[in-house]
């Protein structure tokens, strides 16, 4: 019977272990009435959301809830370890006080056709002070309803010890002044900081606002007295991509930027865009873009956090006939945390055309067109936006230190580096 009892508890553990082990962390919206999420640094909009631990930033969390009543709110965070997986701190040990407090910062839409109330807040704030470096998930829920996540975020608190020195280049091992970029890593830091490069360091390494395609790299290439490089390693070798498309709807009373035709029909505006053709085979052209990222604004109005309305996009891309083996996807910064149902491109055969219709608050906004192949996870930009070695792209380096014996991932390294037109 004991034996019994052991090999059955020894399942439950098992069990329990793989469940902790695969944790859904990625950022989700669960309530299809949150929009126009963002987390950025208060000081730059079009920065990723990593904090300095100890600095005067901080970051700011914005989001809608369309709805016509208020909705009292609250959040918690969880640390997370390089891989986005809960660390084994408890929550004493990373924010101070209580792991919770409520969203205060509301206001209701004014003389929009759709109906929201915007919520805010900084962190940290004098309620949540974090005490240790790290990936950071945030959860807002409802105040009388713990279980009802309505979403799901991520941020990075870093304690700069490593020095970052990143760079990208166009010739790279695979392939000369043609579809790929190339980074070359190199660390820096006081002698001693480190004891084991090869067994204490994670680093990670993301392109513009994408997540799918990011890398991790476990061991450099070589180690010296307080400096470590990363370089000639085929995992940082990336696919250059294209330019960001852009259009706008800052102007719901005139064409804007890439915008085709604008109409209202109760009880939204709709913003029709330029039917967009594939660019794998065009010439590279240059665009000053944000690489991804959205800017709520209206600009007939005093303050786009409220005045600003929701407006249903229609996407088209012409393919000439369906693709088969695989999804087109719409991506930006405006896309993440949604459902895949709703970013999708869905061939309508009497255009001829991948169309997607999605209700977006007034502003700019970058995006591309991504296709993932059936069983995969990882968008490719070479079959509908094609693979430009002059791309400008921003990629970011975050480094992670767990020394012998730590217990959790420490972030001591954060850098960013653009590829050169």
């Amino acid at each position: 019977m004991n034996r019994v009892i052991l090999f059955a508890l020894a399942c439950v553990l098992a069990v329990q272990g793989w469940a902790q082990a695969t944790a859904d962390t990625r950022v989700t919206i669960f309530d299809s009435n949150v929009r126009s999420l963002k987390v950025a640094p208060a000081s730059n909009m079009y920065l990723p959301p990593v904090l300095v631990l100890g600095s005067d930033d901080y970051l700011e969390v914005n989001f809608d809830y369309i709805d016509y009543d208020v909705h009292y709110l609250r959040y918690s965070l969880q640390h997370c370890d390089a891989l986005w997986q809960p660390s084994q701190l408890q929550e004493s040990e990373y924010v101070e006080g209580f792991n919770y407090a409520d969203v205060t910062d509301y206001l209701q839409s004014e003389s929009t056709f759709t109906h929201y109330y915007n919520y805010s807040f900084s962190l940290p704030n004098p309620d949540m002070q974090f005490t240790r470096s790290g990936n950071y998930v945030l959860r807002v829920y409802e105040q009388d309803d713990p279980d009802k996540v309505l979403f799901q975020t991520r941020f990075m608190v870093c304690e700069p010890r490593v020095t970052v020195l990143t760079d990208v280049n166009s010739r790279t091992d695979e392939t000369y002044n043609d579809a790929h970029q190339q980074l070359s890593i190199n660390l820096q830091y006081k002698p001693g900081v480190i004891a084991d490069p090869y067994g204490e360091l994670t680093t990670v390494v993301f392109q513009n606002t994408r997540t799918d395609n990011a890398v991790v790299l476990r061991r450099p290439l070589s180690a010296g007295i307080g400096t470590v490089t990363y370089e000639h390693q085929p995992e940082l070798i990336f696919n250059a991509g294209n330019e960001y498309r852009r259009f706008e709807t800052v102007n719901i009373h005139s064409l804007n930027m890439g915008v085709a035709a604008i109409d209202y029909v109760q009880p939204f505006y709709h913003a029709t865009l330029y039917t967009d053709e594939p660019r794998h085979s065009m010439q590279y052209l240059y665009d000053q873009t944000q690489r991804g990222h959205f800017t709520i604004r209206n600009a007939e109005g005093n303050d786009s956090r409220i005045d600003a309305d929701y407006v249903v996009t229609h996407f088209s891309l012409n393919t000439a006939g369906p693709v088969e083996g695989g999804h087109i996807f719409l991506e930006g910064e405006f896309t993440h945390g949604l459902p895949a149902s709703t970013t999708v491109m869905k061939y309508d055969p009497a255009s001829g055309c991948y169309v997607n219709d999605m209700l977006l608050k007034q502003g700019a906004y970058n995006y591309q067109y991504l296709w993932v192949p059936d069983g995969s996870r990882v968008g490719q930009t070479a079959p509908i936006d094609g693979d430009k070695f002059q791309t400008v792209n921003q990629y970011m380096v975050l480094v992670y230190h767990r020394p012998s014996g730590g217990r959790y991932d420490q972030l001591v390294g954060y850098g960013l580096a653009r590829s050169i037109n």
